[in-house]
Protein backbone atom coordinates (compact mmCIF):
# COMPACT_ATOMS: atom_id res chain seq x y z
CA UNK A 1 0.00 0.00 0.00
CA UNK A 2 1.56 3.08 -0.86
CA UNK A 3 1.79 6.07 1.65
CA UNK A 4 0.59 9.35 0.39
CA UNK A 5 1.01 13.53 0.61
CA UNK A 6 -2.36 15.84 1.50
CA UNK A 7 -1.96 16.71 -2.29
CA UNK A 8 -2.95 13.07 -3.11
CA UNK A 9 -5.94 13.09 -1.06
CA UNK A 10 -9.30 12.38 -2.39
CA UNK A 11 -11.33 15.74 -2.33
CA UNK A 12 -13.87 14.68 0.11
CA UNK A 13 -11.21 13.42 2.05
CA UNK A 14 -9.33 16.80 1.95
CA UNK A 15 -11.95 18.80 3.13
CA UNK A 16 -12.16 16.32 5.76
CA UNK A 17 -8.74 16.79 6.96
CA UNK A 18 -8.74 20.42 6.61
CA UNK A 19 -11.60 20.49 8.97
CA UNK A 20 -9.55 18.49 11.13
CA UNK A 21 -6.69 20.94 11.04
CA UNK A 22 -9.06 23.53 12.03
CA UNK A 23 -10.25 21.65 14.92
CA UNK A 24 -6.91 20.55 16.27
CA UNK A 25 -4.94 24.54 16.14
CA UNK A 26 -8.52 25.39 18.21
CA UNK A 27 -7.42 22.75 20.71
CA UNK A 28 -10.78 21.02 20.15
CA UNK A 29 -9.22 17.41 20.21
CA UNK A 30 -11.67 15.27 20.67
CA UNK A 31 -13.22 16.65 17.58
CA UNK A 32 -10.47 16.55 15.75
CA UNK A 33 -9.63 12.88 16.37
CA UNK A 34 -13.07 11.48 14.94
CA UNK A 35 -12.29 13.49 12.10
CA UNK A 36 -8.70 11.97 11.27
CA UNK A 37 -9.81 8.67 11.92
CA UNK A 38 -12.44 8.79 9.54
CA UNK A 39 -9.68 10.12 7.60
CA UNK A 40 -7.58 7.53 7.40
CA UNK A 41 -10.42 4.73 7.23
CA UNK A 42 -10.39 6.20 3.60
CA UNK A 43 -6.48 7.27 3.47
CA UNK A 44 -4.52 4.50 5.63
CA UNK A 45 -1.24 6.03 4.21
CA UNK A 46 -1.68 9.39 5.24
CA UNK A 47 1.10 9.51 7.41
CA UNK A 48 1.42 13.15 8.24
CA UNK A 49 -2.70 12.93 9.17
CA UNK A 50 -1.33 10.01 11.56
CA UNK A 51 1.06 11.68 13.08
CA UNK A 52 -1.37 14.94 13.81
CA UNK A 53 -3.86 12.20 15.30
CA UNK A 54 -0.99 11.07 17.71
CA UNK A 55 -0.37 14.45 19.07
CA UNK A 56 -4.32 14.84 19.68
CA UNK A 57 -4.21 11.71 21.12
CA UNK A 58 -2.08 12.87 23.80
CA UNK A 59 -3.00 16.51 24.76
CA UNK A 60 -6.65 14.49 24.62
CA UNK A 61 -5.36 11.37 27.35
CA UNK A 62 -2.50 13.96 28.94
CA UNK A 63 0.69 12.00 27.68
CA UNK A 64 2.43 8.67 27.97
CA UNK A 65 0.97 6.27 30.88
CA UNK A 66 3.16 4.53 33.61
CA UNK A 67 2.35 0.68 33.68
CA UNK A 68 1.35 -0.36 36.60
CA UNK A 69 2.28 -3.82 37.77
CA UNK A 70 1.81 -6.93 39.54
CA UNK A 71 3.75 -9.39 41.19
CA UNK A 72 6.23 -7.85 39.48
CA UNK A 73 4.92 -8.22 35.95
CA UNK A 74 3.73 -4.82 33.72
CA UNK A 75 0.26 -4.55 32.61
CA UNK A 76 -1.47 -2.36 30.04
CA UNK A 77 -2.36 -3.03 26.33
CA UNK A 78 -1.12 -6.66 26.75
CA UNK A 79 -4.26 -8.71 25.94
CA UNK A 80 -5.37 -6.59 23.86
CA UNK A 81 -2.49 -6.07 21.73
CA UNK A 82 -2.38 -9.83 21.27
CA UNK A 83 -5.78 -9.89 19.44
CA UNK A 84 -5.20 -7.18 17.48
CA UNK A 85 -1.73 -9.36 16.31
CA UNK A 86 -3.77 -12.26 15.22
CA UNK A 87 -5.87 -9.60 13.07
CA UNK A 88 -2.78 -8.15 11.55
CA UNK A 89 -1.80 -11.60 10.29
CA UNK A 90 -5.20 -11.95 8.99
CA UNK A 91 -6.25 -8.64 7.14
CA UNK A 92 -3.39 -5.83 8.12
CA UNK A 93 -5.60 -3.05 6.19
CA UNK A 94 -8.76 -3.87 8.55
CA UNK A 95 -6.71 -4.00 11.33
CA UNK A 96 -5.41 -0.12 11.46
CA UNK A 97 -8.79 0.86 12.47
CA UNK A 98 -9.19 -1.48 15.01
CA UNK A 99 -5.50 -0.39 16.66
CA UNK A 100 -6.25 2.93 16.28
CA UNK A 101 -9.36 2.80 18.07
CA UNK A 102 -6.83 1.45 20.96
CA UNK A 103 -4.39 3.56 20.79
CA UNK A 104 -7.19 6.55 20.73
CA UNK A 105 -7.08 5.23 24.58
CA UNK A 106 -3.37 5.42 25.17
CA UNK A 107 -1.73 6.48 21.85
CA UNK A 108 2.03 5.77 23.44
CA UNK A 109 1.59 2.34 24.36
CA UNK A 110 4.51 0.07 23.59
CA UNK A 111 2.83 -3.00 22.78
CA UNK A 112 -0.29 -1.20 20.54
CA UNK A 113 2.62 0.90 18.80
CA UNK A 114 4.71 -2.68 17.98
CA UNK A 115 1.18 -4.41 16.61
CA UNK A 116 0.72 -1.10 14.22
CA UNK A 117 4.24 -1.13 13.65
CA UNK A 118 3.89 -5.26 12.23
CA UNK A 119 0.53 -3.90 10.04
CA UNK A 120 2.85 -1.42 8.33
CA UNK A 121 5.48 -3.90 7.85
CA UNK A 122 3.19 -5.94 6.57
CA UNK A 123 1.35 -3.70 4.44
CA UNK A 124 5.12 -2.50 3.01
CA UNK A 125 4.48 0.99 4.58
CA UNK A 126 7.88 1.62 5.69
CA UNK A 127 7.69 4.97 6.95
CA UNK A 128 4.65 4.69 8.68
CA UNK A 129 5.75 1.32 10.24
CA UNK A 130 9.19 3.60 11.37
CA UNK A 131 6.76 6.13 12.97
CA UNK A 132 4.85 3.52 15.17
CA UNK A 133 8.04 2.34 16.78
CA UNK A 134 9.49 6.06 16.94
CA UNK A 135 6.75 7.14 19.03
CA UNK A 136 7.84 4.55 21.73
CA UNK A 137 11.01 5.60 21.51
CA UNK A 138 10.21 9.36 21.81
CA UNK A 139 7.97 8.91 24.93
CA UNK A 140 8.94 5.20 26.40
CA UNK A 141 12.71 5.19 26.03
CA UNK A 142 13.34 3.10 28.38
CA UNK A 143 11.70 -0.15 26.45
CA UNK A 144 14.65 -1.26 25.18
CA UNK A 145 12.98 -4.20 23.29
CA UNK A 146 10.64 -1.67 21.26
CA UNK A 147 13.86 0.21 20.21
CA UNK A 148 16.27 -2.77 19.11
CA UNK A 149 13.49 -3.82 16.91
CA UNK A 150 13.58 -0.14 15.84
CA UNK A 151 17.21 -0.03 15.07
CA UNK A 152 16.73 -3.96 13.30
CA UNK A 153 14.29 -2.30 10.92
CA UNK A 154 16.04 0.90 10.25
CA UNK A 155 19.37 -1.85 9.37
CA UNK A 156 17.14 -4.19 7.02
CA UNK A 157 16.63 -1.07 4.97
CA UNK A 158 19.80 0.32 5.01
CA UNK A 159 19.45 3.32 6.74
CA UNK A 160 22.30 2.42 9.41
CA UNK A 161 22.52 6.04 11.04
CA UNK A 162 19.56 5.67 12.26
CA UNK A 163 20.03 2.89 13.81
CA UNK A 164 23.31 3.81 15.41
CA UNK A 165 20.77 6.75 16.51
CA UNK A 166 18.14 4.55 18.30
CA UNK A 167 21.20 2.18 19.99
CA UNK A 168 22.65 5.29 21.35
CA UNK A 169 19.47 6.05 22.67
CA UNK A 170 18.94 2.02 24.66
CA UNK A 171 22.64 2.83 25.94
CA UNK A 172 21.15 5.78 27.23
CA UNK A 173 18.67 4.11 29.64
CA UNK A 174 20.61 0.89 29.57
CA UNK A 175 24.85 1.54 29.37
CA UNK A 176 25.39 -2.11 30.00
CA UNK A 177 23.28 -3.32 27.11
CA UNK A 178 25.81 -5.33 25.10
CA UNK A 179 23.97 -6.26 22.09
CA UNK A 180 23.22 -2.21 21.76
CA UNK A 181 27.11 -1.51 22.33
CA UNK A 182 28.11 -3.39 19.39
CA UNK A 183 24.83 -2.41 17.28
CA UNK A 184 25.45 0.71 17.34
CA UNK A 185 29.13 0.43 16.52
CA UNK A 186 28.82 -2.15 13.76
CA UNK A 187 25.90 0.98 12.51
CA UNK A 188 28.09 3.08 12.27
CA UNK A 189 30.76 1.38 10.36
CA UNK A 190 27.73 0.22 7.94
CA UNK A 191 26.70 4.16 7.42
CA UNK A 192 30.25 4.90 6.57
CA UNK A 193 30.71 2.53 3.89
CA UNK A 194 27.37 3.28 2.71
CA UNK A 195 28.68 6.78 2.22
CA UNK A 196 31.64 5.49 0.98
CA UNK A 197 29.98 3.60 -1.47
CA UNK A 198 31.77 0.69 -0.10
CA UNK A 199 30.58 -3.01 -2.04
CA UNK A 200 27.62 -4.72 0.26
CA UNK A 201 29.72 -8.05 0.47
CA UNK A 202 32.55 -5.94 1.93
CA UNK A 203 32.81 -6.48 5.91
CA UNK A 204 35.55 -4.80 8.02
CA UNK A 205 38.04 -8.03 8.04
CA UNK A 206 38.01 -7.76 4.65
CA UNK A 207 38.97 -4.09 4.74
CA UNK A 208 42.04 -5.45 6.75
CA UNK A 209 45.16 -6.06 5.68
CA UNK A 210 45.17 -9.90 7.21
CA UNK A 211 43.35 -11.69 9.80
CA UNK A 212 45.64 -10.47 12.75
CA UNK A 213 45.06 -7.01 12.16
CA UNK A 214 41.31 -7.83 12.66
CA UNK A 215 42.11 -9.28 15.75
CA UNK A 216 43.62 -6.71 17.15
CA UNK A 217 41.26 -3.97 16.09
CA UNK A 218 38.45 -6.25 18.01
CA UNK A 219 40.63 -6.35 20.89
CA UNK A 220 40.75 -2.69 21.49
CA UNK A 221 37.09 -2.07 20.88
CA UNK A 222 37.03 -4.55 24.32
CA UNK A 223 35.04 -2.82 27.44
CA UNK A 224 36.18 -3.31 30.61
CA UNK A 225 39.76 -2.65 30.58
CA UNK A 226 41.78 -0.66 33.60
CA UNK A 227 43.67 2.20 32.81
CA UNK A 228 47.02 -0.18 33.04
CA UNK A 229 45.88 -2.02 30.21
CA UNK A 230 45.05 0.52 28.06
CA UNK A 231 48.65 1.60 28.65
CA UNK A 232 50.27 -1.51 27.94
CA UNK A 233 48.06 -1.85 24.72
CA UNK A 234 48.67 1.96 23.35
CA UNK A 235 52.03 0.89 23.78
CA UNK A 236 51.56 -2.57 21.91
CA UNK A 237 49.85 -0.57 19.14
CA UNK A 238 52.69 2.09 18.97
CA UNK A 239 55.44 -0.16 18.32
CA UNK A 240 52.88 -1.45 15.30
CA UNK A 241 52.50 2.16 14.42
CA UNK A 242 56.46 2.80 14.25
CA UNK A 243 56.63 -0.22 11.83
CA UNK A 244 54.48 1.08 9.26
CA UNK A 245 52.72 4.46 10.03
CA UNK A 246 49.85 3.85 6.42
CA UNK A 247 47.98 0.46 8.35
CA UNK A 248 45.00 2.30 9.32
CA UNK A 249 43.85 -0.30 11.57
CA UNK A 250 46.92 0.47 13.91
CA UNK A 251 46.09 3.69 13.74
CA UNK A 252 42.49 4.11 14.57
CA UNK A 253 43.09 1.49 17.24
CA UNK A 254 45.77 3.88 18.77
CA UNK A 255 43.17 6.61 18.25
CA UNK A 256 40.32 4.69 20.19
CA UNK A 257 42.74 3.94 23.10
CA UNK A 258 43.76 7.13 23.47
CA UNK A 259 40.27 8.53 23.41
CA UNK A 260 39.60 5.84 26.22
CA UNK A 261 42.40 7.34 27.74
CA UNK A 262 41.17 11.01 27.50
CA UNK A 263 44.29 12.05 26.08
CA UNK A 264 42.11 14.08 23.23
CA UNK A 265 45.11 15.82 21.86
CA UNK A 266 46.52 12.68 21.08
CA UNK A 267 43.11 11.11 19.87
CA UNK A 268 42.75 13.70 17.58
CA UNK A 269 45.54 14.14 15.73
CA UNK A 270 45.66 9.83 15.31
CA UNK A 271 41.81 10.17 14.09
CA UNK A 272 42.75 12.91 11.60
CA UNK A 273 45.57 10.21 10.36
CA UNK A 274 43.13 8.14 10.00
CA UNK A 275 40.64 9.79 7.93
CA UNK A 276 43.73 11.24 5.52
CA UNK A 277 44.40 7.35 5.30
CA UNK A 278 40.75 6.13 4.46
CA UNK A 279 38.63 6.98 1.69
CA UNK A 280 37.33 10.48 3.42
CA UNK A 281 35.89 8.33 5.81
CA UNK A 282 32.92 10.92 7.56
CA UNK A 283 32.84 9.00 10.74
CA UNK A 284 36.54 9.35 11.24
CA UNK A 285 36.44 13.18 10.52
CA UNK A 286 33.50 13.25 12.59
CA UNK A 287 35.38 11.81 15.64
CA UNK A 288 38.43 13.92 15.03
CA UNK A 289 36.26 17.03 15.46
CA UNK A 290 34.63 15.67 18.58
CA UNK A 291 38.31 14.78 20.08
CA UNK A 292 39.51 18.44 19.43
CA UNK A 293 36.13 20.09 21.07
CA UNK A 294 36.83 17.49 24.25
CA UNK A 295 40.48 19.36 23.95
CA UNK A 296 38.86 23.01 24.41
CA UNK A 297 36.56 21.81 27.37
CA UNK A 298 39.28 20.21 28.82
CA UNK A 299 41.82 22.89 28.88
CA UNK A 300 39.10 25.67 29.33
CA UNK A 301 38.09 23.48 32.60
CA UNK A 302 41.64 23.53 33.80
CA UNK A 303 41.66 27.41 33.52
CA UNK A 304 38.59 27.92 35.25
CA UNK A 305 39.55 25.74 38.06
CA UNK A 306 42.66 27.99 38.30
CA UNK A 307 40.93 31.00 38.56
CA UNK A 308 38.58 29.75 40.99
CA UNK A 309 41.97 29.31 43.09
CA UNK A 310 43.43 32.55 42.01
CA UNK A 311 40.06 34.67 42.16
CA UNK A 312 41.89 38.15 42.45
CA UNK A 313 44.84 37.35 39.89
CA UNK A 314 43.96 39.46 37.09
CA UNK A 315 46.54 37.57 34.88
CA UNK A 316 44.35 34.39 35.30
CA UNK A 317 41.01 36.66 34.71
CA UNK A 318 42.56 37.71 31.55
CA UNK A 319 43.99 34.80 30.31
CA UNK A 320 40.22 33.28 30.68
CA UNK A 321 38.60 35.14 28.97
CA UNK A 322 41.17 35.22 26.30
CA UNK A 323 40.63 31.37 26.22
CA UNK A 324 36.61 31.98 25.77
CA UNK A 325 36.96 34.10 23.32
CA UNK A 326 39.50 32.38 21.54
CA UNK A 327 37.02 29.30 21.36
CA UNK A 328 34.24 31.14 20.51
CA UNK A 329 35.82 32.58 17.60
CA UNK A 330 36.80 28.65 16.92
CA UNK A 331 33.75 26.92 17.14
CA UNK A 332 32.37 29.19 14.72
CA UNK A 333 34.84 29.11 12.35
CA UNK A 334 34.38 25.43 12.62
CA UNK A 335 30.90 25.15 12.07
CA UNK A 336 31.17 27.11 9.35
CA UNK A 337 33.77 25.14 7.55
CA UNK A 338 31.85 21.88 8.61
CA UNK A 339 28.19 23.33 6.95
CA UNK A 340 29.82 24.42 4.06
CA UNK A 341 30.99 20.57 3.41
CA UNK A 342 27.64 19.55 3.73
CA UNK A 343 24.96 22.74 4.16
CA UNK A 344 22.18 20.62 3.61
CA UNK A 345 22.69 18.74 7.68
CA UNK A 346 20.39 20.36 9.88
CA UNK A 347 22.78 19.33 12.81
CA UNK A 348 25.58 21.48 11.53
CA UNK A 349 22.63 24.12 11.13
CA UNK A 350 22.34 23.83 14.57
CA UNK A 351 25.58 23.74 16.06
CA UNK A 352 26.38 26.74 13.60
CA UNK A 353 23.55 28.72 14.95
CA UNK A 354 24.48 27.93 18.49
CA UNK A 355 27.87 28.51 17.85
CA UNK A 356 27.04 32.15 16.54
CA UNK A 357 24.83 32.64 19.39
CA UNK A 358 27.44 32.36 21.73
CA UNK A 359 29.43 34.96 19.68
CA UNK A 360 26.50 37.16 19.99
CA UNK A 361 25.91 37.35 16.80
CA UNK A 362 22.08 36.58 16.95
CA UNK A 363 21.07 37.73 13.69
CA UNK A 364 23.57 35.84 11.92
CA UNK A 365 22.70 32.71 14.53
CA UNK A 366 18.50 32.80 13.11
CA UNK A 367 18.61 31.42 9.67
CA UNK A 368 20.81 28.69 10.30
CA UNK A 369 18.40 27.85 13.25
CA UNK A 370 15.58 28.12 11.44
CA UNK A 371 16.92 25.50 8.60
CA UNK A 372 17.42 23.19 11.81
CA UNK A 373 13.81 22.62 12.37
CA UNK A 374 13.68 20.26 9.59
CA UNK A 375 14.98 17.43 12.00
CA UNK A 376 12.47 16.46 14.01
CA UNK A 377 14.69 14.82 16.70
CA UNK A 378 16.65 18.21 17.75
CA UNK A 379 13.67 20.32 16.98
CA UNK A 380 12.97 21.07 20.62
CA UNK A 381 16.64 21.95 21.25
CA UNK A 382 16.80 24.28 18.29
CA UNK A 383 13.37 25.89 19.31
CA UNK A 384 14.66 26.70 22.17
CA UNK A 385 17.81 28.03 21.30
CA UNK A 386 15.55 30.02 18.76
CA UNK A 387 13.57 31.82 21.05
CA UNK A 388 16.65 32.58 23.32
CA UNK A 389 18.05 34.24 20.53
CA UNK A 390 14.48 36.51 20.04
CA UNK A 391 15.02 36.99 23.68
CA UNK A 392 18.58 38.68 23.40
CA UNK A 393 17.33 40.66 19.98
CA UNK A 394 14.26 41.61 22.12
CA UNK A 395 11.85 40.36 20.47
CA UNK A 396 9.93 38.78 23.15
CA UNK A 397 6.86 38.01 21.38
CA UNK A 398 8.41 36.09 18.25
CA UNK A 399 10.56 34.50 21.44
CA UNK A 400 7.46 32.93 23.24
CA UNK A 401 6.18 32.14 20.13
CA UNK A 402 9.06 29.20 19.26
CA UNK A 403 8.65 27.82 22.78
CA UNK A 404 4.94 27.81 22.23
CA UNK A 405 6.00 25.56 19.33
CA UNK A 406 8.95 23.56 21.10
CA UNK A 407 5.96 22.80 23.95
CA UNK A 408 3.40 21.29 21.00
CA UNK A 409 5.56 17.79 20.55
CA UNK A 410 6.37 17.54 24.40
CA UNK A 411 4.37 15.30 25.99
CA UNK A 412 6.43 13.77 29.22
CA UNK A 413 7.61 16.45 31.57
CA UNK A 414 11.36 15.70 31.25
CA UNK A 415 14.15 17.97 31.61
CA UNK A 416 13.83 19.65 27.99
CA UNK A 417 10.04 20.15 28.55
CA UNK A 418 11.17 22.23 32.34
CA UNK A 419 14.03 24.45 30.66
CA UNK A 420 11.52 25.18 27.47
CA UNK A 421 8.33 26.10 29.96
CA UNK A 422 11.03 27.95 32.42
CA UNK A 423 12.40 29.76 29.62
CA UNK A 424 8.72 30.45 28.41
CA UNK A 425 7.81 31.39 31.87
CA UNK A 426 10.97 34.22 32.36
CA UNK A 427 9.73 35.95 29.11
CA UNK A 428 6.31 36.40 29.79
CA UNK A 429 7.58 38.20 33.22
CA UNK A 430 9.83 40.20 31.21
CA UNK A 431 7.16 41.12 28.85
CA UNK A 432 4.61 41.72 32.00
CA UNK A 433 2.37 39.07 31.46
CA UNK A 434 3.04 37.73 35.37
CA UNK A 435 -0.04 35.64 35.05
CA UNK A 436 0.89 33.75 31.31
CA UNK A 437 4.79 33.32 33.46
CA UNK A 438 3.12 32.08 36.98
CA UNK A 439 1.12 29.57 34.82
CA UNK A 440 4.82 27.87 33.17
CA UNK A 441 6.61 28.09 36.78
CA UNK A 442 3.02 26.41 38.28
CA UNK A 443 3.48 23.18 35.50
CA UNK A 444 7.11 22.60 36.83
CA UNK A 445 5.91 23.06 40.29
CA UNK A 446 3.35 20.35 40.06
CA UNK A 447 6.31 17.64 39.10
CA UNK A 448 9.76 19.03 40.65
CA UNK A 449 9.44 21.40 43.38
CA UNK A 450 13.60 21.76 43.52
CA UNK A 451 13.84 23.06 39.90
CA UNK A 452 15.56 26.41 40.17
CA UNK A 453 13.67 29.02 42.00
CA UNK A 454 10.05 27.59 40.72
CA UNK A 455 8.97 26.71 44.31
CA UNK A 456 9.77 30.95 45.15
CA UNK A 457 8.11 32.30 41.93
CA UNK A 458 5.02 29.99 42.70
CA UNK A 459 4.53 30.42 46.30
CA UNK A 460 5.08 34.06 46.30
CA UNK A 461 2.76 34.43 43.53
CA UNK A 462 -0.04 33.47 46.73
CA UNK A 463 1.23 36.08 48.89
Amino acid sequence: MPEITEAELAPNVKALWLKALTAAQTKNHGYAIKLIQSVLKDAPGFLDGRKVLRKCEGNATGGPKKKSTIFGMKTGGGLGAMKLAGQVKKDPTAALVSIEAELEKDPYSPELNDVLFDAFVALDMKESAAFALETVRSTHPQESKFLHKLAEFYLSNEESMKAAEVYRDIIKHNPTDSAAIKGEKDATARASMQQQKWGEDASMKDMMKDSAASEEMEKASRTGLTREQLEERRDQLAAKYAEDQNNLAVVKDLATIFERLEDWASAQSYYDWAFSLSSSDVALRSKAEKMGDKLKESEMKLLEARALENPDDPEVKAMLAEKRKANIESAVADATRRVEQNPTDPVLRYELGRALFDAADYSGAIPHLQQAKRNPHIQSKVLLLLGRTFKEKKMLDMGVKQLESALEDLVAMDNVKKEILYEKGLMHDEIGDKDAAIACFKEIYEVDYGYRDVAARVEASYG
